[in-house]
């Protein structure tokens, strides 16, 4: 007779647990943020959070405006004059 399981009903091992386990032991890739302990530093950093909101917002702002004044008109106008510029260019360059 045959000795051993056939090689189609064998168990596989329970290798989640085991993944899981080196996952949660080795330490995320990425660059880590550890926050200031002096005041000259927390306030300085609490600042900085302020004034990069303040400054996303606006861009935000701007662009929402941008886009619900048209189908996106603005940028248009701009790429449309850049083009034009470089063909100008390119007819002077000609001659």
């Amino acid at each position: 007779m045959v000795q051993g399981n056939p090689k189609g009903l064998q168990k596989q091992k329970g290798s989640s647990t085991r993944h899981a386990a080196k996952a949660a032991a080795a330490p995320k890739k990425g660059k880590r943020y550890i926050a200031p302990k002096k005041t000259a530093l927390v306030k300085s950093a609490s600042l900085h959070k302020e004034l990069s909101a303040k400054i996303n917002k606006s861009i935000e702002q701007q662009l929402a405006s941008a886009a619900s004044s048209g189908k996106l008109t603005i940028m248009k106008n701009v790429a449309m004059e850049g083009l034009a510029e470089k063909e100008k260019t390119k007819s002077k360059g000609k001659k």
